[in-house]
């Protein structure tokens, strides 16, 4: 089975959402079921459907989150030592060689990406393009306006 990478944070935070459901948003639309149920005729009650619908988002949701996290590869940064090269969980600066702009992101799950933290997809394709280069090196990205080059700065392991 495949392993699907996470950092510390992502694996913390998909935990912390997988017992919200479980203990809060599951017994909530439990309740609405049988709210909607005591109001007699099913098959026309929107209610019902609505709070049915939901618990379906919500087991799925549960389901989709227990596969990530049984078949999680957890990844300390910290720990890494990978000598300069980018990696899953490395934090990069960034300039790019158009803009001259720096970026600062960090490369993690797909559960965790959130650009304007500064935190890009493994699957990205920024991150696909920057995967195994080094400080030093121009990665050329395909981007919706067209080809961008970005020369790593700097990689941490934080």
């Amino acid at each position: 089975m495949k392993k699907i990478p996470l950092t510390i944070r992502g694996a913390e935070l998909l935990k912390n959402e997988l017992q919200q459901l479980k203990s809060v948003a599951r017994p909530e639309v439990i309740a609405a079921i049988a709210e909607a149920r005591s109001h007699g005729d099913l098959s026309e009650n929107a209610e019902y459907e609505a709070a049915k619908e939901k618990q379906g988002f919500i087991e799925g949701r549960i389901a989709e989150i227990e596969h990530k996290l049984s078949h999680a590869h957890i990844i300390n940064p910290a720990e890494i030592h990978a000598e300069g090269k980018v990696v899953f969980g490395a934090t990069l600066m960034l300039e790019d060689l158009d803009s001259g702009d720096h970026v600062r992101y960090q490369i993690v799950g797909e559960d965790e990406a959130d650009i304007k933290a500064g935190k890009i997809s493994v699957v990205s394709p920024i991150a696909r393009a920057l995967i195994g280069k080094e400080e030093g090196d121009v990665a050329e990205v395909q981007a919706p306006g067209g080809v961008r080059e970005y020369e790593i700065v700097e990689v941490q392991y934080v």
